[in-house]
């Protein structure tokens, strides 16, 4: 098993291959906190008669990530909640245009959560690990990208912030990006000014860039 780790923001990620998940064609162990997914990629072969690029990605929210376990009757869980399915969609938007054109295999990305430690959120996170899952594996994919969330807290822009703290933070970006740029955003915010918002896509960026090292590093 090798570990890769980097200071980003307050805490350590810490990125882990070949241990799990070992017949999947990529796949790392993410950790930041004490929040942890299991993310692989797997290809299949082309589809014939298609006309579009058949990515599929799964964020599986799991119960007992928390510490629950579903009682009485239904002891399976449910359908994808609302924030699993944006998570999804997050981290489709940033990867789907790495692909090669005209690419027509089937490429699954799964996002199994294993640990939930109601702190740190692990949708961005999962975006990291997606793309050092993709990278290792042999699925063509001109990566890596990173992904970082800044908050804007008391005058103070903050790194992949907590829960709590987006409860009051005035701004809630996420920028991903490759080395080239940035690729991505998603933003919501308290009427801040463009220029604050600006400085916060330069400073998402610069994170980026420690995530992209960190993968290159795997590699």
């Amino acid at each position: 098993m090798s570990s890769f780790q980097r200071l980003i923001g307050a805490k350590p990620i810490i990125m882990e291959t070949g241990k799990l998940a070992q017949l999947a064609n990529g796949s790392v162990l993410v950790s930041y906190g004490d929040s942890t997914a299991l993310v692989t990629a797997t290809m299949g072969k082309a589809r014939e008669g298609i006309d579009f690029f058949p990515l599929t990605i799964d964020f599986e929210e799991k119960h007992y990530a928390r510490g629950k376990i579903p009682g009485s009757f239904f002891r399976r869980e449910g359908r994808p909640s609302t924030e699993a399915i944006l998570a999804c969609r997050l981290t489709d938007r940033p990867l789907r245009p790495l692909f090669p054109k005209g690419f027509r295999n089937e490429v699954q990305i799964v996002i199994t959560t294993l640990s939930a430690d109601l702190e740190n959120p692990l949708d961005v996170i999962a975006i990291n690990g997606a793309s050092a899952a993709l990278c290792i594996s042999d699925i063509p994919f001109a990566g890596p990208i990173g992904a970082t969330r800044i908050g804007y807290l008391n005058g103070e822009y903050i790194i992949n912030p907590t829960y709590q703290q987006l409860e009051t933070s005035e701004l809630d970006l996420v920028v991903a990006g490759s080395k080239a740029g940035v690729m991505m955003m998603e933003a919501g915010s308290n009427q801040l000014s463009e220029e604050l918002i600006l400085e916060g896509i330069q400073r998402g960026q610069e994170v980026n860039l420690e995530f992209i090292s960190l993968q290159e590093e795997m590699m």
